[in-house]
């Protein structure tokens, strides 16, 4: 079974494509990040939710609450707000870790 992944927000770096590359099917999110766009883009099949935006942050929130198992991850340069911390699963910097890296392990998990 193909894993899936939900990308929201800007993606400069080019996670969504390396997660492709990877073979993870991708859905995106290019509006603000709700309880709509989330079931929309298949939040409660998904394995997968990477936000690029913390201004997006409450996206982590909504996304466990339609399904507890998604893995929650950020990769951002902003720094996580605090009410988002014990729900996401990885924060990731991408100027520690290119995006390839990223992906890769991303899907391996």
């Amino acid at each position: 079974m193909t894993q899936t992944a939900i990308v929201a927000g800007p993606d400069p770096d080019g996670l969504g494509e390396a997660l492709e590359a990877e073979g993870l099917a991708i859905c995106r999110i290019d509006d603000q990040v709700s309880r709509a766009t989330l079931t929309e883009a298949g939040v409660t099949e998904a394995h997968l939710l990477v936000l690029t935006d913390m201004a997006e942050a409450t996206g982590v929130v909504l996304a466990k609450d339609e399904n507890p198992d998604i893995r929650a991850v950020f990769y951002s340069r902003e720094s996580l707000p605090e009410f988002a911390k014990a729900q996401t699963d990885l924060a990731v910097d991408p100027e520690l870790l290119e995006v390839s890296v990223v992906a890769e392990e991303l899907a391996a998990a």
